[in-house]
């Protein structure tokens, strides 16, 4: 099984993508609540050169209470990470498929809701 959504974006720089994940992701109800510049951090910390690559840590309000409602300890797997990463020619969006991510854990209405993200996060992505 995948871990990730994914889709290759041709032809548009990172900044283009990465305003139009957000608005997807807005457009489904998420909103970011954390940022990393990981190409900007590992220059900063490890003084290496990589391509452009960030994480956006996004979260649907409604169906994170509703997975903690179900599973207390979900919160360790939160926010759904989605990443963007410049690729020859164009720009790769992951996003995690919640669906993979929750395997470990055996509660079948926390997968249904996993399931429910899975799918709004499927439909961020294709809408990039």
């Amino acid at each position: 099984m995948t871990y990730t959504l994914n889709r290759l974006i041709l032809g548009s720089s990172i900044d283009e993508v990465e305003a139009r994940i957000r608005k997807a992701l807005g457009d489904q109800g998420f909103g970011v609540l954390t940022e990393i510049d990981v190409q900007a951090t590992m220059k900063k910390k490890l003084d290496v050169a990589m391509q452009a690559y960030r994480i956006l840590g996004a979260c649907n309000p409604r169906l994170a209470y509703a997975a903690i409602a179900i599973e207390p300890r979900v919160g360790a797997m939160l926010p759904c990470n989605v990443i963007l990463r410049a690729v020859e020619g164009g720009v790769e969006v992951s996003a995690v498929d919640p669906v993979a991510s929750m395997q470990a854990i055996e509660n079948a209405p926390l997968k249904a809701v996993a399931g429910d993200v899975r799918d709004l996060l499927a439909k961020v992505v294709a809408a990039v």
